[in-house]
């Protein structure tokens, strides 16, 4: 059985089609997902959403491209994070690539905002869901002035260096691969896939968007997790059955809460 460990299945696109969405995971051995929360007004939508669903997850964080809504504080994400099925703090970070700082235009707020969830992390001793985009040494300078090897997490749907891959490594995450591994032109992605200790990886879909090969452009879904674990199963010449078991087992090790 597979596992997405990064979806959005409370986007419209998506959960107004959720019947089809789970029967399509059971067809294609998806077992479970976690649905990563991008904003704090959303988050009682999403968690109503997911207690609903068996065998899926939420985190509860802020996403660094959204700057005008509720900012996120310990003490809030403490108190979310309590919630039941909340597993992980996120997903948050630094994006660089939506975003640019320039000398009328500070993107400080945003690291602040990063370093506020890896403290609630900390915490409440919840895995981290990082995103990090065109922002590799901030990140990582980052989690370690702020100590984000004591919660762990995952750098999820990674498209940066092997180095930055093995940075991260050092400090006890994991590293996610979405369908981006899937395409033609991500052969630099995919000798990082090849080359990372496959005890450190978990796939994802990113649902509803970045749908793998043979689906690109089209709306992505939680069953197709099984194309990006099939892809990375053939870069590395290990059986699909190997992929599929070992980041199910990363999954449940990273994400203790998720063994309640």
């Amino acid at each position: 059985m597979f596992i997405d460990s990064h979806c959005h299945i409370d986007f419209p696109d998506l959960y107004s089609d959720i019947d089809n969405i789970i029967h399509n995971m059971q067809s294609n051995k998806v077992s479970h997902a976690l649905c990563a929360c991008v904003t704090l007004e959303d988050f009682p939508s999403l968690h109503e959403k997911i207690s609903k669903l068996p065998n899926f997850f939420a985190s509860v964080g802020v996403h660094p491209d959204y700057e005008d809504l509720q900012e996120p504080t310990v003490d809030k994400l403490v108190e979310l994070a309590k919630y039941d099925k909340v597993i992980a703090i996120g997903e948050t970070g630094l994006d660089y690539f939506r975003l640019k700082e320039t000398k009328e235009y500070s993107l400080e707020w945003q690291r602040n905002r990063f370093r506020t969830h890896i403290r609630a992390a900390n915490v409440v001793n919840k895995p981290l869901i990082v995103h990090s985009r065109e922002a590799r040494e901030d990140s990582l300078r980052i989690m370690k002035e702020e100590c984000a090897d004591k919660c762990s997490g995952v750098l999820h749907c990674f498209t940066d260096s092997y180095e930055m891959a093995c940075a991260a490594i050092d400090m006890g995450f994991y590293i996610s691969f979405s369908g981006i591994v899937t395409f033609k032109n991500a052969k630099d992605l995919q000798e990082t896939a090849k080359k990372i200790p496959l005890d450190c990886m978990l796939i994802e879909t990113d649902s509803p968007y970045l749908a793998p090969m043979p689906y690109r452009g089209k709306t992505n879904q939680p069953a197709w997790v099984k194309h990006v674990g099939e892809f990375i199963a053939e870069l590395r010449n290990e059986s699909i059955a190997k992929i599929a078991e070992q980041t199910s087992i990363n999954f449940f090790k990273l994400f203790k809460d998720a063994n309640k």
